[in-house]
């Protein structure tokens, strides 16, 4: 399980990285997301691919019985997926905005109309 989440991990990573090299911004933005959701799996897969008992001391213990969930990538994970679900909407009104005013997506183009 592992290896097949490094491999859609890189796969991600790598069409991210394929779009952010394309002259159009919704292809740019489409691109930061690809690689925010590889940086996600990543994350996810360091905290271990187990089934395990939630991280909670039972009455009367004084430490965790083993094998338990690792809450801190699953937290990290949740606030990554809220925080990219945030920029992608700004990014969303930004794309909109800016075809309004220049008539294009094309990143080149826009720097023409500029000047």
């Amino acid at each position: 399980m592992h290896l097949l989440i490094a491999i859609l991990s890189g796969v991600l990573f790598a069409a991210g990285v394929w779009l952010i090299l394309r002259r159009s911004l919704a292809r740019l933005v489409l691109g930061l997301i690809l690689i925010s959701h590889s940086a996600s799996l990543v994350i996810f897969t360091s905290g271990g691919l187990q089934h395990a008992e939630p991280p909670l001391v039972e009455k009367g213990a004084t430490a965790l019985q083993t094998p338990f969930a690792d809450p801190l990538p699953q937290a990290l994970i949740l606030t990554a997926i809220v925080i990219s679900f945030g920029l992608f909407a700004f990014f969303l009104v930004l794309i909109k905005r800016a075809h309004q005013e220049t008539g294009t997506d094309d990143i080149d183009a826009m720097s023409e109309v500029e000047s």
